[in-house]
């Protein structure tokens, strides 16, 4: 089934979430398609017919990343709405957020990423990626330590 991402009928539900390794990195890709070609951002995409929201994160991480990994707790909800320049609506999303604990598997961008890493919370802002994302990262980063991870 296609679905009409550009110019969409109704909000088009997704998923995604900042996923942690040991070292406390969190794994980004970069976009390979629009509308956020070349941006980093997490891991993640739409939520199929049927489809737990949970169990959608960890399958686009796998497509995307080839990582198996445990979807841990919310975070937050975002909801872009790109607007064209005659103020239709172009893309409309509405983006449940999680954080989640790397597993297994070997890092490779994949499916729609362009590129994919590992990233140290020193070396975020560095990479181009909205501001929004920016802040579910460390809102995740903080949950996950209040978890009892990142304790030596």
């Amino acid at each position: 089934m296609s679905i009409q991402r550009e110019y969409p009928l109704a909000p088009l539900v997704g998923t995604a979430a900042a996923i942690f390794n040991e070292a406390g990195e969190v794994l980004l890709v970069q976009r390979g398609k629009p509308p956020n070609e070349g941006q980093w951002g997490l891991p993640g995409g739409l939520v199929e017919v049927g489809e737990r929201l949970v169990d959608a994160v960890a399958r686009e991480v796998m497509e995307e990343c080839g990582l198996a990994v445990e979807i841990c707790d919310l975070v937050a909800l975002f909801e872009p709405i790109i607007r064209d320049e005659q103020g239709q609506v172009r893309y409309h999303y509405v983006v449940v957020d999680y954080w989640g604990r790397y597993l297994s598997g070997d890092l490779r961008p994949a499916d729609d990423a362009a590129d994919a890493r590992w990233v140290a919370m020193e070396g975020l802002d560095e990479l181009p990626m909205y501001g929004e994302s920016r802040n579910v990262v460390r809102r995740a980063r903080t949950q996950w330590e209040a978890s009892g991870n990142g304790k030596t």
